[in-house]
């Protein structure tokens, strides 16, 4: 649970630096950014993983590249489950994943991947 909650705050700072940083991106409020970040927790627990199973052959050809393009469609299915989470547009998602991914990506770099000691 704790895992969650930490993932859910770093996924809210990523949300709310796309907000700044990408045009298409915006919330209304400080309570629909902690929405949209636990909704999209819940999305990348199970849906992502269905989408990725059944586009792994685009993305072994793309060389990976179309995750961003999966995760993009992920947060546009977070904003169209939010109204106060708005993401316009293909280009805004994926720029929504790029600022995300990089946030989450520098937050497991200082927090630590939850390995466990060995001794």
């Amino acid at each position: 649970m704790i895992r969650f909650i930490i993932q859910a705050l770093v996924t809210m700072a990523g949300l709310w630096l796309s907000a700044k940083v990408v045009p298409g991106v915006d919330f209304t409020s400080t309570g629909s950014l902690i929405a949209a970040a636990v909704i999209l927790g819940l999305v990348n627990a199970f849906v992502r993983p269905i989408l990725v199973v059944l586009t792994f052959p685009i993305t072994v050809v793309t060389l990976g590249l179309f995750l961003l393009v999966v995760n993009a469609a992920m947060i546009g299915l977070t904003s169209v489950f939010l109204g106060g989470f708005v993401v316009d547009g293909l280009w805004a998602g994926i720029g929504a994943a790029i600022v995300t991914g990089v946030v989450s990506w520098i937050a497991g770099a200082f927090i630590g991947g939850g390995e466990e000691a060995r001794g």
